[in-house]
């Protein structure tokens, strides 16, 4: 496969939980291990065989935390809008791959392996699923919002890959995406009342939702079963904050 550029989103404000246990503005750059949390997703990219040009959404603040190859756009007023912004920087007539800034424990041959399967499917847009057993063997204490399809039980990733026209051109489509992506249930509405019936009844299969999707949106949408559950195990609350805390310490005082 050859490389792709990446689109980080980091433009998300900290109002949520985790301002109970940092005061940084944005959580990008709330501090792990005496790092941001924007570093971790960084590095990992920039060491990935598969990414060639690195792009950040976020605060114009953010610029002293990046190396000089690293393009900076300031962030709009919503992830959508920041999809797009980042999207409209890179190449149109290829893929980008979209990552967000909370998943601190992404490594390069996790991005590696999800872009190698992608690279084996056609689609216009791919995303990655990891298992609950996978997730919770890996980090047991971690709870993810999870759903249950024939093939298994699952938990939505933090990475996307797109044909950039796709992303460009579906805007309409992206709004609810991107916000619902912790929502399967509400992503399935769009699907009609056979499907929904199907959902709930853990019934509906993988190729059911991707032949559906083509066929309402008219894009060819494809699910990736990674077995790396750092890409669904991203820092939202405290918890989170803490085990990310535990196990980059680790990490990094074998690095040192």
């Amino acid at each position: 496969m050859s490389k792709v550029d990446a689109v980080i989103l980091a433009g998300a404000p900290n109002r949520g939980e985790l301002q109970e246990v940092s005061q940084e503005e944005w959580e990008a750059l709330i501090p792990i291990h005496g790092k941001p949390m924007l570093y971790y997703v960084l590095e990992a990219l920039q060491k990935s065989e598969r990414i060639e040009n690195l792009i950040v959404v976020g605060p114009l603040v953010l610029q002293g935390y990046l190396p000089p190859n690293v393009r900076l756009i300031e962030a709009g007023s919503s992830l959508a809008e920041n999809v797009l912004l980042g999207v409209n920087a890179v190449d149109r007539n290829g893929k980008v791959c979209l990552v967000t800034a909370d998943i601190p424990l992404i490594r390069p041959e996790v991005i590696d392996d999800f872009l190698d399967r992608c690279s084996e499917l056609e689609g216009d847009i791919f995303y990655p699923i990891v298992s609950k057993e996978a997730s919770e063997q890996a980090y047991p204490e971690t709870v993810r919002t999870y759903f249950t399809l024939k093939e298994g039980t699952f938990t939505g990733g933090n990475m996307l890959l797109a044909e950039v026209e796709t992303i460009l051109n579906s805007k309409w489509i992206l709004d609810d995406l991107v916000f619902q992506r912790k929502k399967p249930w509400k992503i399935v509405r769009h699907l009609g009342f056979y499907f929904i019936l199907k959902f709930l009844f853990k019934r509906l299969s993988l190729g059911q939702i991707e032949q559906r999707a083509s066929e309402l949106f008219g894009y060819k949408g494809v699910l990736i079963i990674s077995p790396y559950p750092e890409l669904s195990t991203d820092v939202d609350k405290p918890s989170d904050l803490t085990l990310a805390e535990q196990l980059l310490t680790v990490v990094q005082n074998k690095e040192a």
